[in-house]
């Protein structure tokens, strides 16, 4: 018997429109003239934009130029050759979008309509020698998902087409608050042939640790298809040595436990170090050869979703436990990050989650809208130490129950389940995206409603829940996001589960300053809108459009209501109760990052402030909606679709950072908050400096604080009242530091005298310095929210507070420019030149 061949079948492929053809005869016979080049893993829109026959779809307002390409039929044809033929033969195809029939030498192959549902298909007595043609018709999603909702009925949904709910394909590509419609088409993942007698169909690994005595027990499980001799279990270590293997006779299920002694064990960012195991599964034949393997990278580690009382408050907490440790999870909510997602390359990938890692986050959420995501992001969340809450895909809506429904979206999962399991990084399943509160604004849940008003609720609350608990036992599960447990119970319970607190920006629209109101034990979503860069509004704005009011400004802001797009008055709003904003594109953009940013800082010291101690854990999460974005828009994302990261991403970073400080205004005292996020004590000595806005020094004050390991203090200092506006530095010093204060510094924040367009910031006098990579920054007076700018320039710090005194570092990557842009509050962008 010959090894299993995997070959990839994504070169040479074409594409046309198919009209009213309908067999495969047809199809195969369209005229040569109408059949473009095209990509596998691909799209039609990627297609038609490649060979210039559609403007690109992200400026302007072409998103309208392009809609008629979703309403088209559109096929993809292969013609490929096959030298030599193995005992069985199979077409696999990873992903399908969405409503797909697929012929092959002229004989039909398959029919799907879950764009998540792999296929595969065996093609043993249909493949040939030398030319074979694939072929696969994909029909317009939006008229077939009206076609079955017209059968089953209309149903309420916060964004896009109602019709949505009854196609499983990714429901942002319907429209949604931050993303255009673009309703997609094609072989969006991987086509490849399997060409051999036998595999290794899955591969399952559970595992136990033993903390304190650095064991692993893995109790491992593979599922054979075709004969062989033996199945032999192997474990890697992280340098790719073997510290267990186990070898048993070959069956349709084979099973094996592996012991290792002084496993390394795998942490989130933060807390320690991610060490990724290799275990193989390989099917040996009679002369010990290898017939087929698989092979998946795992982590060793602790996992338990904890949920016990809290100190003195109602409810129950929220929080994760790794390897015994209590973990604050500070992320973000991550969103597909392009609309054509065969764009979205593996280090594209790679780049955004390094993004969220270095800003000291350890938890993103794959929301329920999108996809379940390529391998490649799994990765690089194994290998950097970020958590994943993965929502299956359900969002904003009423799904239907029907039988059919139900039978896809069981395939549906447990294809995702199976294919991520194994990931070190997964930590939580959840059922879906606020479906329950859109069935509490309807009627359908919540108190005193019976439960089977809202029909949906079996696939959350039985259908999912028996897949993952029959092929991921180890691994929590949760309803929905949010989603507080209990009969009756309201999804907006701040004391029990999760919570998703929009009455800042949504809702009562209430002050950015007033987040530490709406706290839960985990707020899985909150959040701030911005513009994206200046850079990247001018690649995307006609010049007669780059203005804050303009047309073209307002469709690249999606948010909305039922009332429609609203997204610039909630901006005008935000910006009006905090700051005097100039008439330009420039002072706009800078203004509704700056309200972006200052919101995130509140946001995540009052969230993460509130994770005290053991047992007293009443805030436990916070992940802002959102990281990333999928076009060029205005939305509440920390990076834009450039990959540009706004000021809210520093912020965030300050706030998340190992050790990190937070002060507050308040009558007659200054409140300082400590938390501190590492597995050691520390001893601290808190610094308060208090300046008018002239420079001039009015107060200074300092105390000690020994903060506990994965805790928070809070402590007051008295302050006089000021007849000025003042800011206060408050600065954690290591209470060892001998030397001076900027040398010892941990952590630093500020506050200020607000609201800002009360009081007007005088004209400082800023100086910068280039010293060997990095940039000395010194004021004669405060500034506030200091934004840096300099082509190919990266900022280890930026959008900062300065006030007068030793001069700050900040550390650059990039060549020494001559000179850099920058601005600031009540001072318009301006460039500077840099000395030596």
């Amino acid at each position: 018997m010959k090894p299993l061949r995997l070959i990839d079948l994504h070169e040479g492929w074409q594409l046309a429109e198919a009209g009213e053809a309908l067999a495969a005869a047809d199809l195969a016979a369209l005229p040569d003239g109408d059949w473009l080049p095209a990509t596998v893993p691909g799209t039609a829109h990627g297609a038609l934009l490649a060979a210039g026959r559609i403007p690109d779809p992200f400026l302007g307002l072409n998103e309208q130029a392009v809609r008629w390409v979703a309403e088209r039929r559109w096929v993809w044809r292969l013609r490929f050759a096959v030298d030599a033929l193995a005992e069985r033969e199979h077409l696999v195809f990873e992903g399908l979008d969405t409503y797909c029939t697929a012929w092959l030498n002229g004989e039909p192959l398959l029919n799907s309509d879950n764009m998540f549902v792999p296929q595969r298909v065996d093609v043993s007595a249909r493949l040939m020698r030398g030319v074979n043609e694939l072929l696969l018709c994909f029909e317009p999603a939006l008229p077939q998902a009206r076609r079955v909702e017209a059968v089953h009925g209309k149903r309420a949904l916060w964004n896009g087409d109602s019709a949505r709910l009854h196609a499983r394909k990714a429901q942002y590509h319907f429209g949604w608050d931050w993303g255009p419609e673009l309703i997609t088409c094609g072989p969006w993942r991987a086509v490849r042939r399997e060409s051999g007698a036998a595999r290794v169909a899955d591969l399952c690994c559970r595992t136990a640790i033993d903390v304190a005595r650095r064991e692993a027990t893995l109790r491992v499980s593979a599922t054979l298809d075709g004969a062989g001799a033996n199945c032999v279990f192997e474990l890697q270590d992280p340098q790719g040595r073997v510290v267990a293997s186990h070898t048993v006779p070959a069956a349709a299920e084979c099973h094996a436990t592996l012991v290792l002694a002084d496993a390394q064990l795998w942490w989130p960012n933060g807390l320690g170090a991610q060490p990724l195991y290799t275990l193989i599964a390989r099917l040996q034949g009679e002369d010990g050869l290898s017939l087929a393997e698989d092979r998946r990278r795992i982590g060793l580690r602790q996992l338990q979703l904890v949920q016990e009382p809290v100190d003195g408050e109602a409810g129950l907490s929220f929080h994760f436990r790794v390897n015994g440790q209590d973990v604050f999870a500070g992320g973000a909510n991550w969103i597909p990050d392009d609309n054509l997602l065969e764009r979205i390359t593996p280090a594209r990938y790679r780049e955004r989650v390094a993004q969220a890692a270095a800003a000291h986050m350890n938890m993103l959420r794959v929301w329920g809208g999108g996809i379940y995501e390529h391998e490649a992001f799994y990765e690089a969340c194994d290998e950097l130490g970020l958590l994943v809450w993965q929502d299956f895909m359900f969002a904003c809506g009423l799904y239907p129950a029907n039988d059919a429904f139900q039978v896809s979206v069981r395939a549906e999962a447990e294809a995702a389940v199976r294919r991520l399991r194994h990931h070190a990084c997964l930590g939580l399943w959840c059922g879906n995206n606020e479906d329950y509160m859109l069935a509490e604004s309807q009627g359908l849940a919540g108190p005193g409603v019976p439960a089977d008003r809202f029909e949906a609720r079996v696939i959350y609350e039985e259908l999912l829940p028996a897949v993952c608990a029959a092929l991921d036992p180890d691994r929590a599960y949760w309803p929905g996001s949010p989603f507080t447990p209990g009969e009756g119970a309201k999804s907006s319970d701040a004391t029990v589960g999760d919570r998703h607190s929009w009455e800042v920006w949504h809702q009562q629209m209430l002050p950015y300053q007033l987040y530490g109101t709406v706290q839960a034990r985990f707020v899985s979503e909150f959040g701030m809108q911005s513009h994206p860069s200046l850079s990247l509004l001018e690649q995307v704005l006609p010049p007669a459009e780059r203005f804050p009011e303009s047309r073209t400004m307002q469709w690249h802001n999606k948010a909305g209501s039922a009332a429609g797009p609203d997204g610039h008055r909630r901006l005008a709003v935000y910006l009006a109760d905090n700051l005097r904003v100039g008439s330009s594109l420039a002072e706009h953009v800078y203004a509704t990052q700056f309200v972006q940013a200052e919101a995130m800082r509140v946001a995540y010291q009052d969230f993460r402030r509130r994770w005290q101690r053991p047992g007293a854990r009443a805030v436990s999460g916070a992940l802002v909606w959102q990281l990333n974005d999928c076009w060029p828009v205005t939305s509440w994302s920390l990076i834009d679709s450039s990959g540009a990261t706004k000021p809210a991403w520093h912020a965030v970073r300050r706030a998340l950072a190992p050790v990190a400080v937070a002060v507050r205004l308040e009558a007659g005292q200054a409140r300082l908050a400590v938390m501190n996020g590492t597995a050691k004590p520390r001893e601290l000595t808190l610094q308060l400096r208090v300046f008018g806005w002239d420079g001039q020094l009015l107060d200074e004050l300092s105390t000690p604080q020994r903060v506990p390991a994965l805790a928070c203090c809070e402590t007051t200092l008295p302050l006089p009242a000021f007849a000025v506006p003042v800011v206060v530095e408050l600065c954690a010093v290591d209470a060892s530091h001998t030397g001076d204060a900027a040398g010892g510094l941990v952590a630093r924040d500020c506050a200020w005298t607000e609201p800002f367009r009360f009081n007007r910031l005088g004209p400082a006098q800023l100086q910068l310095a280039w010293q060997g990579g990095a940039l000395s920054l010194a004021v004669d007076r405060p500034v506030k929210g200091l934004w840096l700018q300099g082509e190919g320039l990266a900022f280890a710090d930026n959008f900062i507070d300065l006030v007068p005194g030793a001069p700050r570092h900040v550390c650059v990557q990039g060549a020494r420019p001559a000179a850099l842009q920058w601005q600031a509050l009540d001072h318009p962008l301006r460039a500077i030149a840099l000395a030596h």
